[in-house]
This record gives structure tokens, C-alpha cells and sequence, in this order.
């Protein structure tokens, strides 16, 4: 290798790993930046140092490719503190490159960044003179494997000092999963001889790229499918159900309780998902296929460890054979769900009045759909607002929702998240984020950074003058409201002081602006300030609340 400083050894070796960096200079990270410049990595920096890890987290969601961030030690480490916590949370690769106090001992401004990491359940990997490049390598490798969230420290008094040649080992390969035919000739088994099979996959089936095995497993047995909101549509086809869990429909819920075997593939079954325990009926068969190595649910009734694209290969391969229990498709199940999804309600539509005037978001998530552009990618952010999109929004692909902050129950995340998306989408998609007013507030510095980054982004703001949710949690039990109030604040103002287009949106007919913005060709960023009702709870804060209110009373016995 060529003479490089230890800060210039790190750029190299992650710039064999990935090309995106996103953060804040500062002295602990000057002479990092300045030579991954000089190596060609893309910096796009961001106006807070929270920004830097949300934006290569999202950037990951999005593209399936790594992506650093980068802060100083010290404030800017702590600064990015809780988009770390929800990437470790949310099982994110990402890297943080970070300054840290000097070999020769802390300063009096110094504190413990390991410790801290460690108590989010990030590992950090100092680099050292002679070991810049391999320590280097170790973190991003275990960042990969592991899935998480890692910390690379350099030592002020390290940054600028010339780092030793190294021989780097060759990157580890993939451990090989243990032969797990023997449980999956069971799940087939019990496939074969289900009369109304369920194919509920979740993010781990998308990172696997286990869609096309799925799908023709779900064909093969008729089976019903659904997915997470984070596999949103990976199964759509004869038979799709939807999201479960608390944003999808009674009527796709109620028919997924009937099912008689489940095949849970690469999904955690969150509470949200189970709608806390009432999603499948007592009596179904629950198999989870999950890379995990034991089951996440107590639900679970048979559990195969395995990666969910292989596994699901080997049970249609198990099926062709012609000494097994020939599958018989369960064709009566799908049409009965066909028949009863064009039946029943779906999403509720919304009210053209509310009590105070402001547009029903039912309504408006309804309307929105229609004008946004069909090629896009949504960032969601944290808050009451949370199920719109999925709910009422065409989302292509499962990598066309990014969800922020439900991993680790945040808000402010969004803006921050649209960033690092609007770097990894592709193909002309336009960007959209989704966002509340109070959430948006908390990463307003870093509407700079999107407008800048942003090829064509929409940013919709779900404005209500509140915390949404907390009104509705709290507010309704009576507490004070006057924390939960915000100010209305001009968004659209703001938007355009930055240089973005906008408009306040108060009916569906100033939903115009946006369109002829759209027609005119979606470059840029456009914010729509949209003045929204809080009379309308979701039905996924209810069912919440519900949940809640029953643990309580059974633990009051």
C-alpha cells in the first residue's frame, strides 16, 4: 500500500466498501474528510450531526448498499446518539466515523464515546498507527454480518500521523448456514397438507432477496400472502392480502386469522404486526423460516433457521418430489378471499368536514396519491400520521418505504432520512417524505441538506398544530394539552427562504400547486404545508391504546 495518514488508511479501506459519506466537519474528522475527498468518495454534508447516521441508515433501506457517517468527537459524537440507537435497533449496517480523546489520555472535554456506544449496543473499533487499515476492515465486515450499527474512533492525536503498511486479509466470507433440510422437510409436510395456507414474509425475505421463491411457493399451494410494512408488496399477486398488522384492513385481517398454517418468513412478528396477539386464530400452525437463530415470537410452533431464500427453494424442490405429499392448492381459499376482499370495507375514506375545518389526512393521503408522481420513493417518518402512506399510497417496491424511527420509537428522524434516499434512489424516482409537524420541527436544519441533494423530492408535512399522537394518548384522558401544542408554524415560508418550491395546503384544490409542479417537470424539492384535522385518530394508535388499556387492567387484576 502507499504512504497514507492513519485518517487517510480508514478512507481507503471503507472506500473499497462503499462510495457515500454524509455528516459534519469538525477537528476530529477534518483530516478523515479531507482524504476521502482526495479518494473520491461523495461527501454530502448534513447541517446536524444526528443527520449523518440517519442519512447512511436510510441510504442502506434504500439501496441495499453501505454508506457512512461522519461527525467530530465529542458534541458531534453525542449529537448522533439516537440515529445510532435506531439503526442498532432496526438491524441497519452503518458506520460512524468518528474523532475520539488522544492515545495519550482523555482531555477534561472527553467522554467515554465506547462506553456510550456500548450501552446502545454498538461496538467500536479504534484504529491504531499500526493497524489502521485492518481494524478498519474488522468493524465494516462485522457491520455487514451482524447487521448493525459500528463505530470507527481515531484518535485526535492519531488523524494526521502516517499510518504503518499493512497486508489487509482477505474480507470474510459468509458463514455457511447449518443443513437445515431435515425442519424443512417438515414445513413442507405441513404445507402440503394445509387447507388455507398464509405466506407472511417480512424484511428479512426482502434483504434475501426471497421474493420470486415465495411467490412461486404461495402459487404452488394457493396460499394467501401478506407482508410486513417493511415487505410492503414483495408477494403482491393472486391472493395478496396486504400489510398486516395494524395497517391493513379488517377483512384481510379477518382472513388471515383463518388460516390454518402461517409460514412467517424473515419477519419478527412485532406486536404491531400480531396486533398485539389478535392477528392469527388460536388454532393455526405457525412456522417461521428467519435468519435468526431461534424463534422471535412465542406463537412459533416450528422454527428453521436459515436464510429465507435458499430454504424456501428447498421446500419447492421438496414438493416436486414425487415421494413426498403432493400439494394440494388450496384454489377454494383464494377465491373465497377474492370474494371477500371486493366485499368488505377497505381503508376509510375520509370526511369531506371535520369539526375544525382542516383536511380529514384520510382524505388527503387519498388525494395525495393520485397527484404524486407513480415512480417513488417514501420516506416515513416517526408519528400518529406513521400508517398513511402505507395505507393509502401506491408503494412499489418493499424499497420504496423507508420507515424511520419504529425500530426505536423516535420522531425527527425524516428529514435527516430523506437525505441519504435522495442519494441512493435511482432512475428518475421522485423522493417523497412524509412527516409530522413536530418531527419536522426537530430536523428542520437539514431541509437545507435535502433541497441540495434532492434530484426531485415532495416533502409533505402532515401539520396539525400538535404532537399528534400524545393528544390523542393523553389528551384524551383528559391531561393537559398545552404541551402538545405547537404553534402553526409557516412551512411553506420556511421552504421557500431555503429555495425550495411550496404551498400551504387547506383543500384538495390547493393540491394544484403541487401538480403543476409536477407538470412541469418534479425538479427540485417542493414542501406542501398541509393543515390537517386532529379529530381523526388512526386505527393503529387505537388498537394500540386498546392493547394498552387491557395489560393494564390484567396486571390490576
Amino acid at each position: 500500500m502507499t504512504s497514507l495518514t492513519v485518517s487517510g488508511r480508514v478512507a481507503q479501506v471503507l472506500g473499497s466498501y462503499l462510495t457515500d459519506l454524509f455528516g459534519v466537519m469538525g477537528n476530529g474528522n477534518v483530516h478523515f474528510l479531507d482524504a476521502a475527498e482526495k479518494l473520491g468518495l461523495r461527501f454530502s454534508a448534513v447541517r446536524h450531526e444526528g443527520a449523518a447516521i440517519a442519512a447512511a441508515d436510510a441510504y442502506y433501506r434504500t439501496s441495499g448498499r453501505l454508506a457512512a457517517g461522519t461527525t467530530t468527537y465529542g458534541p458531534g459524537y453525542t449529537n448522533a446518539l439516537t440515529a445510532l440507537a435506531e439503526a442498532v435497533q432496526a438491524q441497519i449496517p452503518v458506520v460512524l466515523v468518528t474523532g475520539d480523546a488522544p492515545t495519550s489520555g482523555a482531555r477534561p472535554q472527553d467522554v467515554d464515546q465506547a462506553a456510550i456506544a456500548a450501552g446502545l449496543g454498538a461496538a467500536t473499533f479504534t484504529v491504531t498507527r499500526d493497524a489502521a487499515g485492518s481494524i478498519t476492515q474488522q468493524a465494516v465486515e462485522y457491520a455487514l454480518t451482524k447487521r448493525t450499527a459500528v463505530v470507527i474512533a481515531i484518535p485526535y492525536d492519531l488523524a494526521a500521523l502516517e499510518a504503518a503498511d499493512e497486508e489487509l486479509p482477505a474480507p470474510l466470507a459468509p458463514a455457511a448456514s447449518e443443513n437445515a433440510d431435515g425442519g424443512l422437510a417438515q414445513v413442507a409436510r405441513l404445507l402440503a397438507g394445509a387447507k388455507r395456507p398464509l405466506i407472511l414474509a417480512g424484511r428479512g425475505a426482502h434483504l434475501a432477496g426471497a421474493g420470486p421463491e415465495l411467490r412461486e411457493l404461495a402459487d404452488r399451494l394457493g396460499a394467501l400472502t401478506a407482508g410486513t410494512a417493511l415487505a410492503l408488496n414483495l408477494l403482491q399477486g393472486d391472493g395478496y392480502l396486504g400489510v398486516a398488522g395494524g395497517f391493513g384492513t379488517d377483512t384481510a385481517a379477518g382472513l388471515m386469522g383463518e388460516a390454518d398454517v402461517v409460514l412467517v418468513a424473515g419477519a419478527s412478528l412485532s406486536p404491531f404486526t400480531m396486533r398485539f396477539g389478535h392477528l392469527l386464530g388460536p388454532d393455526s400452525t405457525v412456522i417461521q423460516i428467519d435468519a435468526a437463530l431461534q424463534p422471535t415470537h412465542p406463537r412459533v410452533d416450528t422454527f428453521v433457521s436459515a436464510d429465507v431464500k435458499s430454504a424456501a427453494g428447498r421446500i419447492l424442490t421438496m414438493l416436486d418430489d414425487p415421494a413426498s405429499p403432493a400439494a394440494s392448492p388450496a384454489e377454494v381459499w383464494r377465491a373465497e378471499a377474492r370474494k371477500r376482499l371486493a366485499e368488505g370495507p377497505a381503508h376509510h375514506p375520509g370526511s369531506a368536514e371535520t369539526p375544525d375545518g382542516r383536511l380529514d389526512p384520510r382524505t388527503l393521503a387519498t388525494a395525495l396519491d393520485v397527484v404524486l408522481p407513480e415512480r417513488r420513493t417514501v420516506v416515513q417518518d416517526g408519528g400518529h400520521f406513521v400508517g398513511w402512506a402505507p395505507m393509502y399510497w401506491r408503494i412499489p417496491r418493499p424499497q420504496d418505504l423507508v420507515m424511520v424511527g419504529t425500530a426505536y420509537q423516535t420522531i425527527g428522524l425524516g428529514l435527516a432520512s430523506a437525505v441519504g434516499a435522495a442519494r441512493a434512489v435511482e432512475d428518475g424516482r421522485t423522493l417523497v417524505l412524509a412527516s409530522g409537524d413536530g418531527g419536522f420541527l426537530m430536523g428542520l436544519s437539514d431541509l437545507e441538506s435535502l433541497i441540495g441533494a434532492a434530484g426531485s423530492a415532495v416533502v409533505v408535512i402532515y401539520n396539525d398544530a400538535a404532537y399528534g399522537a400524545e393528544i390523542h394518548q393523553y389528551g384524551s384522558q383528559g391531561l393537559t394539552e398545552k404541551p402538545m401544542l405547537i404553534p402553526e408554524v409557516d412551512f411553506s415560508g420556511i421552504a421557500r427562504a431555503l429555495g425550495a418550491e411550496s404551498a400551504i395546503i387547506r383543500s384538495l384544490e390547493d393540491l394544484s400547486a403541487l401538480q403543476d409542479w409536477i407538470d412541469a417537470g418534479a425538479k427540485g424539492t417542493f414542501v406542501a404545508d398541509c393543515r390537517i384535522t386532529s379529530s381523526v385518530r388512526a386505527p393503529w394508535l387505537t388498537e394500540w391504546m386498546e392493547a394498552s388499556r387491557a395489560a393494564k387492567a390484567a396486571v390490576a387484576g
